[in-house]
């Protein structure tokens, strides 16, 4: 029989409720690649033709879109936001 764990309700800040370091930076990161994948993805760009735009490889685009956080400053994702729009 599986282990029951007690249900929690979140504090809306889901870095800091899995005690994540510099939760608000994770925060932050993650939002701006939630603006930034649907402009890349609505101008119908090609991983490579967004990594030209922002100056990266496409294999960055690809971690950027995946979400992933490691590797860019929330000032490059600004910036990358501010070339997209």
């Amino acid at each position: 029989m599986a282990t029951q764990h007690p249900i929690r309700t979140g504090s809306g800040k889901v870095f800091a409720d899995l005690k994540i370091t510099d939760a608000d930076a994770h925060l932050a990161k993650a939002k701006l690649a939630a603006r930034i994948s649907p402009i890349i993805k609505d101008r119908r760009l090609t991983q490579a033709t967004a990594g030209r735009l922002l100056g990266i490889d496409q294999t960055k685009v690809s971690a950027l879109t995946a979400g992933r956080l490691d590797g860019f400053s929330i000032d490059r994702r600004v910036r990358f936001l501010s070339m997209l729009s």
